[in-house]
């Protein structure tokens, strides 16, 4: 496979993973799904977990891309980028094909905290805290890292809430909270 056919495949995978789940996605599934052969994939990708770790790089940059671009058209200042995750979120969780966290599903089915996939979508996890925690700092919080946490919490509870259609609006009830998490410490919140 020439390089652009191994990104379409690790983009076709990441469509059928995010689907269906890892454990449960076999390779013969794939092969259907991507319309490429297990011998090519083994050529790009020895094991699956490989291939898996190549579509959770994949989803990281994607997902962290549209999100802080999202947080950046939605608001200027530091303060409202951390509010702004939660309107983002709204318009994530009505996308057709919305099926919950990608990362959360990943770390569930690889409970193992050793397992490279489970550290996989820990990084994710951290890469997202770290950056709340910045805009957090940038917006004069007098603990940013504790605030930063609470909002991880909240987007991670909004987003497990609405895979689970437990609630009717929950990017708008986490929105609510941190707005009340943030009315204390910043200005232009």
């Amino acid at each position: 496979m020439r390089p652009n056919k191994r990104d379409e495949l690790v983009r076709k995978a990441l469509d059928v993973f995010y689907r269906s789940g890892f454990h449960a996605t076999g390779m013969d599934t794939l092969v259907k799904e991507t319309g490429v052969s297990k011998t090519s994939m083994y050529k790009h990708f020895r094991t699956k977990d490989d291939l898996i770790s190549a579509v959770l790089q994949l989803r990281d940059e994607n997902f962290r891309n549209w999100l802080y671009g999202r947080m950046e058209a939605l608001s200027d200042t530091p303060a409202g980028q951390l509010i702004a995750v939660f309107t983002a979120l709204g318009e994530w969780f009505g996308k057709p094909g919305f099926a919950g966290c990608m990362f959360v599903k990943a770390s569930s089915e690889f409970q193992d905290h050793a397992h490279p996939v489970y550290r996989q979508s820990s990084e994710h996890k951290q890469i997202l805290l770290d950056h709340f925690t910045a805009l957090a700092q940038s917006a004069g919080a007098p603990d940013p890292a504790a605030l930063a946490r609470q909002l991880l919490m909240l987007k991670e509870g909004a987003t497990v809430l609405a895979a689970m259609s437990v609630t009717p609006a929950p990017a708008e009830d986490a929105l609510q909270t941190a707005r009340i998490l943030l009315q204390p410490y910043l200005k232009d919140s």
